[in-house]
C-alpha cells in the first residue's frame, strides 16, 4: 500500500493501511468497485450502492457489462482492458446514462491491483456522480452559445427566431416568442398589469418535434387572459415555472388558445419568462417540454430567464431601430415632393425602392419662362440626422432656384451653405457633431429650356444624367462632377446639351447607377436595355428600369430614380418682338401684345398682360441702352411675359408716394401677375412676370 512508515509515537503503519482500507470501503463518498482480471465484480464500497443505474444487489461475480447498466459501453470495456494490461491508470472518463427521463454523468479513474509478487490481480474503479457540474457546464455553455448568436441585427422578427432557434432542443422542445403587437411599430407601454385584451404577436417560434407542437405560429395574435402564468409574468415581470403541467390546472380553462394546444401537444412542463429591457415591457417567451422530457426545474428556469434577458436587450434594440426608422422614413416621405406637379417643358416619372431610411432625394422645380430644374441629391448616413439634412438641402435648392441662378452657382452657393452649417454643428457638437458628413454630401442640378431645347448640367459628386435620344442612342451627358458639397474649394463647371424633343433624361441616386457593376460600360450597357425604346409610357420604363438596375435581393440603400421626357415649346406658344431703345417701343410693345394674344384666341387677357409689358419694356429704355427684347410665352394655364435689356442691373420694388411721378412700374407687375422676378443673363438681364390665364391657375 505504498511506502510505510512509522511515526515516533503515532500508530503503528499496519493500522493506518487498516483503517484507511476499511474506510475506503465504508465511510468514502466515492464509490469504489474492484474487479478480478477478467473484470468480475469482486468488491465494492458503501457509497457505489448509491450510484443510480448501477444495481449492485446479486453483482459480485459478474462481469462488469451485466451491473453497469446503460453506463457500460465499448469504451469503458477498452479502458479497463487497458489498465490491466499496461498498467497506467485511466481518469476522469466520462459516462452517460440515464435515470427515467434524466441524464446522469460520471466520471469514472481506475487503476491496476498487484500483489506483492508483482502479479496483476484486476483492476479498481472509483466513479464520481457529476451529473449536476455537467448540467451547469451545459447551461454557461448555452448561455455562451446563444448569447453569440441571439441580435445579429437589428430585425425585431429575426432577433426573436434567434432566441427560439438557440434553445431548441438543448433547453426545451418547444419556443414561443410573442410580443406587444405595438412593439412591432417601435412602441412599448409601461411595466404593469395588462388589459386582457392586449394582443400579443407570435414572432418567433422553434420546434424540435415534426407534429404538432401546440405552439403559437409565427404571426398569429392572441390575448392575455386573466390570472394565467403569461398575465402574471407581464404584470410583475416576473419567470414563472410550471413544472407539472396536468390538465386539471384550473388556469388552462382561461387559456383557450394556448392551454388548448399545449395539452393535445402532450406538454407536460412549461416555463414562462418576461422580455422587458430599459422599463419597457415587450412581451415574453414561453418553454414548453413534452414526451419523455425530464420537467423544467428552478436551474432552467433561470438559464430561461438570463437568456430572455439577453434576448430583450436586443429586442428593444431593434424596436428603437424600427421607431427612428419609421419617423425617418415619414420625415422623408413628407420632405420629398409628394406628387411631381404635370409641367409644360417635361413629362415626368419617378420611382422610390426604399430599402434603408437614407437621405437621397429628386424634385423638379418650375422655373420662369417655361423652364424647369430636375434636382438629384444624396446626403450620407441614415436616420433622421440623414433625412433633417436632406430636408434642409432640399430647402436651400428650392430657394435659390426661384432665384434663377444657372446650376453653377446654384450649386456654388449650395457649397458654401453646407459648409457653414457643417461649422456651426460641429462647433455645437464636437469634432464628429453635425448632421451630415459634408464630404458626402452629392447633387445634380439639371435646367432645361423648352423654347430653346437647352439643357444645362452641373454636378457636384452625383453620377451624371443618362440621356435616351429619339434615334435609340443611350450615353451618359459628359459632365464633370465637381466636389461634393462643403469638400475643397467649389468648382462645378456647367455642360450644355441641345436635346431633340422626345429625348428622356435619367437622374438617380448612387445606389441605382453602381448596382450591379463598376464598369461603366456594363452600366450603360444595362441602362440602354432597360430604357429602350423610350416610346413606351414613361412610368413604365422607369418601373421597370429601377427593378432591372436594383434585382431583388441586392438593394444596399434606398433607391431613387427620376425620367424627365423633354417638350418643345414652338410658334404655337412663343413669340417674340425686339423694339428699339426708343421712347415710342412701349406703345409698339404693347400692341404687339395685343396683337399676338388676339391670334391665340386669348384677347381676354391682353389688357393685363399689355399694362404689364409696356411698364416693363419702360423702365428697360429708361436704365438700360441698347435694343429690348419681348417674348411671351404660352405655358399651359399660364402666359408668361418676359422683357430682356443689357442692363445688369436689377430694380427693386418699391412703394410711390401720391405725388410721385414715377416708380410705380414693378408695383402694378406685382399687383396684376401672379408672380414675378429677375432671371441674370449671360448680357443684362430678363424681368419676367406670370399670369394666370385661367381661375384654377390663380
Amino acid at each position: 500500500m505504498g511506502t510505510r512508515r512509522s511515526v515516533s509515537g503515532g500508530p503503528d503503519g499496519r493500522d493506518v493501511d487498516e483503517a484507511v482500507l476499511w474506510a475506503l470501503f465504508s465511510e468514502s463518498p466515492i464509490g469504489l468497485h474492484v474487479m478480478d482480471t477478467q473484470l468480475r465484480l469482486v468488491r465494492f464500497n458503501t457509497a457505489a450502492r448509491h450510484i443510480q443505474r448501477m444495481p449492485l444487489d446479486d453483482a459480485v461475480g459478474r462481469h462488469v457489462g451485466e451491473w453497469a447498466g446503460d453506463f457500460y459501453d465499448a469504451d469503458l470495456e477498452a479502458a479497463f482492458q487497458g489498465v490491466l494490461e499496461t498498467g497506467r491508470p485511466v481518469t476522469d472518463l466520462v459516462l452517460r446514462g440515464h435515470a427515467g427521463t434524466a441524464e446522469l454523468v460520471i466520471s469514472l479513474s481506475c487503476f491496476r491491483l498487484r500483489d506483492a509478487d508483482g502479479r496483476t490481480l484486476g483492476v479498481a474503479s472509483a466513479i464520481v456522480d457529476v451529473t449536476e457540474q455537467h448540467r451547469a457546464r451545459a447551461r454557461l455553455d448555452l448561455i455562451y452559445r446563444a448569447g453569440a448568436s441571439i441580435g445579429s441585427g437589428l430585425d425585431l422578427v429575426r432577433t426573436a427566431q434567434e432566441l427560439a432557434d438557440a434553445t431548441v432542443p438543448d433547453l426545451a422542445d418547444t419556443v414561443v416568442v410573442e410580443v406587444l403587437d405595438p412593439v412591432l411599430r417601435g412602441e412599448a407601454p409601461p411595466p404593469g398589469a395588462l388589459d386582457p385584451t392586449t394582443p400579443l404577436r407570435c414572432v418567433g417560434h422553434c420546434s424540435a418535434a415534426e407534429t404538432p407542437d401546440g405552439g403559437i405560429a409565427v404571426g398569429e395574435m392572441t390575448g392575455v387572459p386573466y390570472a394565467t402564468p403569461f398575465s402574471q409574468c407581464l404584470a410583475d415581470l416576473g419567470p414563472r415555472l410550471v413544472a407539472r403541467l396536468t390538465p386539471d390546472v384550473a388556469w388552462l380553462a382561461r387559456e383557450d388558445v394556448r392551454g388548448r394546444r399545449m395539452l393535445d401537444a402532450g406538454t407536460h412542463s412549461l416555463m414562462v419568462v418576461p422580455l422587458a429591457a430599459r422599463g419597457a415591457v415587450l412581451g415574453l417567451a414561453h418553454f414548453h417540454r413534452r414526451g419523455t422530457a425530464a420537467p423544467f426545474e428552478a436551474d432552467d428556469l433561470a438559464v430561461a430567464a438570463e437568456l430572455a434577458d439577453i434576448a430583450a436587450v436586443n429586442l428593444d434594440n431593434a424596436r428603437l431601430y424600427t421607431r427612428e426608422r419609421s419617423t425617418a422614413r415619414m420625415l422623408q416621405l413628407s420632405l420629398r415632393p409628394a406628387e411631381v406637379a404635370g409641367h409644360a417643358a417635361v413629362e415626368t416619372a419617378y420611382s422610390y425602392l426604399p430599402v434603408g431610411s437614407g437621405g437621397d432625394w429628386f424634385d423638379v422645380i418650375p422655373l420662369s419662362g417655361a423652364r424647369v430644374a430636375l434636382v438629384a441629391g444624396d446626403t450620407p448616413g441614415r436616420g433622421l440626422p440623414a433625412a433633417a439634412a436632406m430636408g434642409e438641402l432640399r430647402a436651400a435648392i428650392g430657394a435659390l432656384a426661384v432665384l434663377d441662378f444657372p446650376p453653377d452657382e446654384v450649386l456654388s452657393r449650395l457649397h458654401d451653405l453646407v459648409t457653414r452649417l457643417e461649422g456651426e454643428h460641429q462647433a455645437a457638437q464636437g469634432p464628429r457633431g453635425g448632421l451630415v458628413s459634408p464630404g458626402a454630401t452629392t447633387c445634380l442640378y439639371v435646367v432645361y429650356d423648352p423654347v430653346s431645347r437647352r439643357c444645362v448640367v452641373a454636378s457636384a459628386g452625383h453620377p451624371p444624367p443618362l440621356l435616351a435620344l429619339p434615334d435609340g442612342t443611350v450615353e451618359y451627358i459628359d459632365v464633370r462632377p465637381g466636389p461634393a458639397l462643403g469638400r475643397s474649394t467649389a468648382d462645378h463647371r456647367p455642360v450644355e446639351r441641345e436635346l431633340p424633343e422626345g429625348s428622356v433624361l435619367a437622374l438617380c441616386n448612387s445606389a441605382v447607377f453602381r448596382a450591379g457593376s463598376d464598369s461603366p460600360e456594363t452600366r450603360l450597357e444595362r441602362f440602354s436595355r432597360a430604357m429602350l425604346p423610350t416610346t413606351r409610357p414613361l412610368q413604365e420604363i422607369c418601373d421597370g428600369l429601377l427593378y432591372a438596375l436594383v434585382p431583388e435581393g441586392e438593394e444596399e440603400d434606398d433607391a431613387v430614380l427620376l425620367l424627365a421626357r423633354t417638350r418643345v415649346l414652338g410658334p404655337g406658344n412663343v413669340a417674340s418682338l425686339t423694339v428699339p431703345h426708343a421712347p415710342e417701343s412701349a406703345a409698339e410693345a404693347r400692341a404687339f401684345v395685343e396683337r399676338q394674344l388676339a391670334d391665340w384666341d386669348l384677347a381676354e387677357h391682353s389688357f393685363g398682360a399689355a399694362l404689364v409689358v409696356s411698364e416693363l419694356v419702360t423702365n428697360a429704355i429708361r436704365y438700360s441702352g441698347g435694343s429690348v427684347l419681348v417674348r411671351l410665352v404660352v405655358d399651359g394655364s399660364h402666359l408668361v411675359c418676359e422683357v430682356s435689356d443689357d442692363s445688369s442691373t436689377a430694380p427693386h420694388l418699391r412703394h410711390a408716394e401720391a405725388d410721385d411721378e414715377g416708380g410705380r412700374g414693378l408695383h402694378i407687375t406685382s399687383q396684376i401677375s401672379r408672380s414675378w422676378g429677375i432671371r441674370p443673363e449671360r448680357q443684362g438681364k430678363t424681368i419676367w412676370a406670370e399670369l394666370a390665364l385661367s381661375d384654377a391657375a390663380l
